[in-house]
């Protein structure tokens, strides 16, 4: 049975009757649309740029392409999947109009992706309020992950370039928000980057990491109650200035180069100094150790900024760097936090390994399709610039 509330039919789900809906999985997708509001939010956000007299809202064609993808959809006309199921989700726009909302909010450039964040800014607050003791910072700090990801691409899409891994695409910055060993992880930054973006590109890491924090409530910008983590891409003067500057209320734990200097360095540190490195269950990390680095290694660093770095045996099979030392495998990161065991802050910033969990994740639900081909308009239709034919596949462009 279905009650049409908002953009989305209301549907009851029952076990005896004899109708049948396929993706009916999407429900529960377009019930949280309706509890936290989404729907009623993007379409105040996006009414600026609804034509006069259209049929169709743009914030629900929006929410219908995040559906579509959610759902397996690799392309923007998978929205057809559900146009197949009114009574579950509701009148669904053509892939035309699909196209021209596209085009439209990408004319407005930064206007309509600043309503767009906005929108899932004000709803991640809503949402983490609700789910009170679940919410990401249970254990009493939230944690920020930021990671290049190279994403492939098999035609001339915008900004697709050579990577420095020899292939053909994108090399997008992204933040996720980590929910723990349990949780599935958050994305609340992109930015959509060509193939050949350096990876240790300060000014990219600076945008990326205001786009993260702009993401997250108000009330986790005090106490250093949020953490940004990444790897050696991020070990930058510029970038740890940059995370510095902002010390009185965030922390950070960044990953660091072996150089010449620290090398040396971790040669001259006595054995007592060596802390043996632990788990997350708190038991002993066989063959490894952690130490803290002073003096000339970061003086020319930021002040209050902490080296620490990790000996470790490495893995059967391993093949030995020019930066370890006697046989053991050599890293290091930076951090300003303070009054923790640098055992536990090891442990922690070990675990920013979490974030490869989330790109995966992210490649499966979208992020290997991104970015459309630029489409144009023909006099037959809508296009995708790649595809001169006139298939039935013609129309189509990745999300």
């Amino acid at each position: 049975m279905k009650k049409r509330i908002g953009p989305y039919p209301r549907v009851r789900v029952e076990g005896g009757g004899r109708g049948v809906v396929s993706q009916a999985g999407a429900v529960l997708l377009v019930e949280t649309v309706r509890k936290t509001g989404l729907d009623q939010a993007i379409s105040t956000a996006l009414a600026p740029w609804r034509r006069p007299r259209a049929v169709h809202d743009p914030g629900k064609i929006v929410l219908d392409v995040a559906l579509a993808v959610a759902l397996g959809g690799d392309c923007l006309a998978d929205v057809a999947m559900l146009r197949a199921e009114p009574a579950v989700f509701g009148p669904v726009a053509s892939d035309p109009t699909v196209s021209r909302l596209v085009d439209t909010l990408a004319a407005a450039g930064s206007r309509s992706l600043d309503a767009l964040r906005a929108v899932r800014a004000e709803m991640r607050e809503r949402v983490w309020r609700l789910a009170g003791p679940s919410a990401p910072d249970a254990d009493g700090q939230l944690i920020v992950d930021l990671d290049g990801v190279l994403v492939l691409a098999h035609s001339e899409k915008q900004d697709a370039a050579a990577t420095w891994k020899k292939t053909f695409g994108h090399h997008p910055l992204m933040g996720f928000v980590d929910h723990g060993a349990g949780g599935s992880g958050e994305p609340v930054a992109g930015l959509l980057r060509p193939g050949n973006a350096g990876s240790n590109t300060a000014a990219d890491h600076i945008t990326t990491a205001r786009l993260a924090l702009a993401q997250l409530p108000k009330t986790y910008r005090r106490g250093r109650q949020t953490l940004i983590r990444c790897d050696t891409a991020g070990g930058t003067h510029e970038f740890v200035a940059w995370l510095a500057q902002r010390g009185r209320w965030l922390s950070y734990s960044v990953g660091m180069t072996i150089t010449h200097a620290i090398h040396a360095a971790v040669g001259k540190i006595p054995a007592p100094a060596w802390t043996v490195a632990i788990e997350p269950g708190g038991e002993i990390r066989e063959g490894a150790w952690v130490a803290e680095l002073d003096g000339d290694v970061v003086k020319d660093w930021p002040k209050g900024m902490r080296l620490i770095v990790r000996k470790e045996r490495p893995h059967p099979g391993a093949q030995l760097r020019f930066t370890d030392a006697d046989g053991l495998r050599l890293t290091c990161f930076a951090t300003n936090t303070t009054s923790v065991p640098i055992a536990a802050l090891e442990l922690r910033h070990r675990q920013r390994a979490r974030a490869e969990d989330r790109i995966r994740a992210a490649r499966t639900t979208g992020l290997r399709n991104l970015p459309p081909t630029t489409p144009h308009r023909t006099r037959s239709g809508w296009r995708s610039s790649r595809s001169p034919s006139t298939s039935s596949r013609g129309c189509r462009c990745s999300p």
